[in-house]
């Protein structure tokens, strides 16, 4: 069963007097466990095909289907589960809560999901110390620098172990260092943890991590291609 699966894809924006097409009658699948990024110049297409995947932006027309399951047709209620239970999020800005700390940004989703108290605790530490920030849980994200915050966003977003990851230029606010940092943790996921990254991104850095580049132009995949990963 493919973890992602876009079948015939249309999405038009009005821009003043002007339509713009975003999703072209696009089709694309994507097996379980495959690391693809997509990659367009602005305006071409990958965000608005991201958050269709993701059940945050719905097609005008066409089919969403994520591990077996159509989403373009779920009422808001059925997407927000079905996000919870199934997709990570990490998005450029971060979205982190300003007034939690590290360690109450990564429990929140797992609240929301009725995680127990106890284990909300030590899975929120685990997945810390995963992305490195052991020490720093009681930090809050203004006490934190970029690469850190982009950390904890990480870890809220597979602390759950959701198959799937979806990720909006995350390396966009990250210095060099701390970007090929979170691509080698990405990557340690994607191989030990057989979890499925989809990221959106014009970063050759982030591209070269990649298993499958997915060109896009108006709206329309022009490239399609497996490659070795750094």
């Amino acid at each position: 069963m493919s973890a992602v699966r876009c079948i015939d894809l249309c999405k038009t924006y009005r821009q003043g007097d002007v339509d713009i097409k975003a999703l072209d009658h696009l089709t694309v699948e994507i097996e379980k466990g495959e690391f693809v990024c997509l990659m367009s110049p602005s305006g071409g297409g990958k965000t608005t095909l991201l958050n269709a995947i993701g059940g945050l932006d719905i097609p005008d027309s066409g089919e969403v289907w994520i591990a077996g399951e159509r989403i373009d047709q779920m009422s808001k209620g059925e997407l927000a589960d079905l996000r919870l239970a199934n997709i990570g999020f990490v998005f450029q800005a971060y979205n982190l809560i300003p007034v939690l700390t590290a360690q109450e940004n990564v429990e929140f989703v797992m609240q929301v999901q009725g995680v127990s108290s106890a284990e909300r605790r030590n899975k929120s530490f685990a997945i810390l110390e995963e992305v490195g920030l052991k020490g720093l849980e009681g930090r809050r994200p203004a006490e934190m620098s970029g690469g850190q915050q982009q950390r904890v966003a990480v870890a809220r977003a597979i602390v759950s172990r959701p198959e799937l990851v979806l990720a909006d230029e995350p390396t966009a606010n990250l210095d060099s260092k701390t970007s090929t940092e979170l691509m080698e943790l990405f990557t340690e996921l994607n191989e030990h943890h057989n979890t499925t990254f989809v990221i959106a991104t014009h970063d050759q850095r982030v591209q070269a991590y990649a298993k499958r580049l997915v060109r896009m132009l108006d709206g329309r995949i022009v490239d399609d291609v497996e490659q070795h990963a750094a």
